[in-house]
């Protein structure tokens, strides 16, 4: 099975259910696989082949739908990218896909106006000099189906990591990866037939195009999507359209708590609200529970490796164990806390999470130097540090990369970050490691906040709740964070310029 049986499948079963939901635009499966032959038959003619790389920079819009299962229809890889990258960022993932064709939304064409690869570029709106418009090649195309025979552990995606430390790597998944956590969200999260899942988060994410979008695929299920988020937004389409399935970071449900319009607003068509990135604490699950009037609050927890998968932090246990990442791991998927020789560590003991399953990646795209380094014995490394609790609940406590190492005693940054983001006023925080002569390295934290915070105070306040050896002994205050084009906070500049306090 692949993507684009799946898609033919529920043309047959579903002619006249909608497909897609777009910008006023709707789209039932039997139209949506007719412009799915069109755009494929499109791109054929223009050359494009099987195994060809298929660059995607477009929004949550009708187009990155059909364009998606367009190229995979052919036999082609996509490559979804973020939106929100510059023209450097594309110009680096485009070189190293290997694209051989760029399709870009008017929206965001500025950023794409400028590359000078691949050798086809298509885009949304108005053509211009050197690029197709999409619609006049949709429209060119033949409706004759196109019968697609790839295999499951055929290559089918490469999406590209944050790049917090560097280059962005290419995690390449094949249809059985994909299928895998899809399939595992569609029982885990009970998505049906009649099932609406509203797609805000970018669908250049794992998460939002694996487990959603294509668990919405897998059974037939309506897809609402929008080419932004805004809390305004997400109120309002989840009146109009009755969804009753959404995936966001956390700060998207921070932001819409705070909005007065969720008070009068009939969020009753919602089965699941479901959070995944970073873990709510108990006080912020707490307001997000009163604010969208909610008990079905559900943490899942992976990376894209991983497809993604690794845990789910269910609804009922929210009230006991917020801020940790559950107690299992959900279908098709196991979770294991190890030492460094790979030996599962004890309860309380720190240890990095690795995860075993089929939705794991094939590897990093040109890189099996890295892709080695990822596995141990089978198992993908996430560097994800954490322990297991006495009730068997897991609680991340860093990254093992950001893991700092003082006087020859470990020191987890999230811990830290964790206490000084309940400090009032401060709006986010960073904890970094940065050298020292004596201890090798020492404790820094930076921190956003609109208002001055006095640091001794803020020190008496951390002794509360931390041993002095964590307490940071370097302080900057700063308007806000560095961070990447996923919104991820850039550690890196952070341990540059520190003043001693």
């Amino acid at each position: 099975m692949n993507s684009s049986q799946l898609l033919s499948r529920n043309a047959r079963k579903y002619p006249n259910s909608e497909a897609v939901v777009s910008m006023g635009k709707r789209i039932t499966y039997q139209q949506l696989d007719r412009l799915v032959n069109q755009f494929g038959n499109a791109l054929c003619d223009q050359g494009i082949k099987a195994g060809s790389k298929v660059a995607l920079f477009l929004p949550n819009v009708e187009e990155f739908v059909i364009s998606y299962f367009a190229a995979q229809r052919i036999g082609a890889i996509v490559v979804p990218i973020n939106v929100k990258m510059t023209a450097h960022e594309l110009e680096y993932i485009l070189e190293h896909a290997d694209a051989e064709v760029l399709i870009a939304h008017e929206l965001v064409f500025e950023a794409a106006s400028e590359m000078k690869a691949p050798s086809l570029f298509i885009k949304t709106g108005e053509a211009v000099d050197g690029w197709l418009d999409f619609e006049t090649l949709l429209a060119q195309g033949k409706e004759t189906p196109i019968s697609c025979s790839l295999k499951e552990d055929d290559e089918s995606t490469i999406l590209y990591t944050s790049g917090t430390t560097g280059s962005p790597k290419g995690v390449l998944f094949s249809y059985r990866n994909i299928l895998t956590v899809a399939s595992m969200i569609a029982v885990e999260m009970e998505v049906k037939p009649e099932s609406r899942i509203l797609l805000m988060m970018p669908l250049s994410h794992s998460a939002p195009l694996h487990l959603f979008l294509m668990a919405g695929m897998v059974v037939g299920s309506t897809l609402v999507l929008t080419p932004t988020f805004t809390p305004d937004l997400l109120i309002d389409t989840v009146e109009r359209e009755r969804t009753t399935h959404f995936f966001g970071a956390p700060v998207a449900y921070l932001l819409t708590a705070g909005n007065q319009k969720l008070q009068e607003a009939d969020l009753s068509s919602m089965k699941w609200w479901v959070y995944g990135g970073a873990p709510l604490s108990a006080e912020e699950v707490k307001k997000v529970k009163e604010a969208f009037r909610t008990d079905n609050l559900v943490c899942v927890y992976g990376l894209t490796e991983a497809g993604p998968s690794g845990s789910l932090l269910l609804a009922a246990e929210h009230n006991a164990k917020a801020g940790s990442i559950g107690q299992r791991a959900p279908l098709h998927t196991e979770l294991r806390i190890v030492d460094e020789s790979g030996k599962e560590v004890v309860v309380g003991e720190i240890g990095e999470i690795v995860l075993l399953g089929e939705g794991n990646m094939l590897g990093y795209y040109k890189n099996e130097e890295a892709t080695k380094e990822a596995y141990y014995d089978g198992w993908l490394r996430t560097g994800d540090m954490a322990m297991e609790d006495e009730d068997g609940f897991y609680w991340i406590v860093g990254r093992k990369k950001d893991v700092i190492i003082s006087g020859g005693v470990n020191i987890y940054p999230q811990e830290i970050e964790e206490q000084i983001v309940s400090y009032p006023g401060v709006a986010e925080v960073a904890v970094v490691g940065v050298p020292h002569p004596e201890w090798g390295e020492t404790v820094k934290a930076v921190f956003a906040a609109a208002q001055h915070i006095d640091v001794n105070e803020l020190k008496v306040y951390l002794q509360k709740n931390l041993a002095s050896f964590k307490i940071p002994r370097i302080y900057e205050q700063v308007d806000a964070l560095p961070r990447n084009a996923s919104g991820k906070i850039l550690k890196q500049p952070l341990r540059e310029g520190a003043s001693m306090l």
